[in-house]
């Protein structure tokens, strides 16, 4: 796919319980089976790509001829040691298991008959399922392509950002396919990769956008009770200070879901119309006490 992740965290592998690697493991292959299951079944039959690593298999193995498994494998090989050295053993075994599942399943998925052979329909369902599945592998430690880890090497050396540096690769790799396809399948797999981007920060964010709230009030704890009471989320009071006035003031900060937010800003409109408001998307939520109570 070739689309930027943030950075994942170092595990230490011998802190996982066997529970969590198996459900790591479980979800690390339905994930690599449905990206297999989107390459074979929806955009190589119909000679649309992907970006990365999967983008370039898929050229080689139809100027080749050679197994599209083995390629994605082989290219990917050098990666494994890069991310374990960068990330770390776990992240480094996980995307291991991963990139061996979707080689071995578009070996067995190769002979299966396409289910369109239109390409948009292709480009669209073949997005949303590769989506997914790199979300999924995502979410749970591990990747699929390794471009991602070659863009971090890269914005060590070079005065560009981690996701500028995978987009001009995936540029590159998409305008082959014009070339080699024609210039409307690029277009088609363009169509593929930016479904297939949005439908991996849906897998991986889900779909209860979360976000967090600041207030600075001149009647914090009034605008604090109506929160907890007529929202049912809790709040907590930061100490803030004005930078030009010197003044200080209680800063609430609280956490609400997308459906939410409209109920909170009537809230702070009723009790306090003056007051500063900012609100922002969160990437996860977990911990304390972010449960909602029951509104009185």
């Amino acid at each position: 796919m070739g689309v930027f992740v943030p950075e994942l965290e170092k595990i230490d592998h011998k802190k996982l319980t066997k529970t969590k690697m198996l459900k790591r493991g479980t979800f690390i292959l339905l994930g690599a089976v449905l990206v297999a299951v989107g390459l074979e079944i929806f955009l190589i039959p119909n000679q649309v790509i992907d970006g990365g690593i999967v983008g370039v298999s898929i050229i080689l193995s139809h100027l080749s001829g050679l197994n599209l498994g083995a390629i994605l494998f082989v290219l990917n090989l050098p990666f494994f040691f890069l991310g374990y050295k960068q990330i770390g053993k776990t992240f480094a075994i996980s995307t291991l298991f991963g990139v061996v599942v979707m080689a071995i399943g578009t070996n067995l998925l190769h002979p299966v008959p396409p289910l369109t052979d239109d390409p948009l329909l292709a480009a669209v369902f073949g997005g949303i399922i590769i989506g997914i599945g790199i979300g999924i592998v995502i979410r749970y430690g591990g990747s699929l392509d390794g471009i991602e880890i070659m863009a971090i090497l890269f914005n060590k050396k070079l005065p560009f950002s981690v996701g500028q540096i995978v987009m001009f690769f995936n540029l590159f790799i998409l305008g082959s396919a014009g070339f080699e396809f024609g210039w409307d399948r690029a277009m088609y797999s363009l169509i593929a990769y930016f479904i297939a981007f949005k439908m991996i920060d849906l897998t991986i964010e889900g779909f209860e956008e979360t976000k967090s709230v600041w207030i600075i009030s001149d009647e914090p704890e009034k605008l604090g009770e109506c929160i907890l009471n007529r929202l049912g989320r809790g709040v907590t009071y930061l100490s803030g200070e004005g930078a030009y006035t010197g003044e200080f003031k209680k800063v609430i900060f609280c956490v609400v879901t997308r459906l939410e937010e409209a109920k909170l800003k009537a809230i702070v409109e009723d009790v306090d119309p003056q007051a500063f408001l900012a609100i922002g998307n969160i990437h996860d939520v977990r911990g304390g006490r972010f449960k909602k109570r029951d509104i009185h």
